[in-house]
């Protein structure tokens, strides 16, 4: 049976030197860019990985090339073995 119930999960991606390049240059004030980047490349995995509209990106982090995203566990599943990704944990909340 497949799990439906969203949570959060953060997604963090293997190195990228392009993303490692933009992050130098950041320093320089070129931030943009790199908000930029990094926003279209979450985008197109979880386009190219998930259903359309069966998930809801909640930001894209730039100290660290990664995101967040609502999904359900099976969807995490699935982004685990995306290439791209180095590792996928769900959010919690510490008491």
């Amino acid at each position: 049976m497949e799990n439906t119930k969203s949570e959060s999960y953060f997604v963090f991606m293997n190195y990228d030197p392009q993303y490692a390049r933009l992050r130098s240059d950041r320093k320089k004030g070129t931030s943009n860019e790199l908000d930029l980047y990094l926003s279209r490349k979450h985008d197109e995995l979880l386009e190219s990985t998930l259903e359309p509209g069966a998930y809801r990106k909640t930001l894209s982090l730039v100290i660290v090339d990664g995101f967040a995203v609502e999904i359900t566990e099976d969807q995490a599943s699935k982004l685990r073995s995306a290439k791209e990704v180095r590792l996928v944990e769900k959010n919690q909340e510490i008491a």
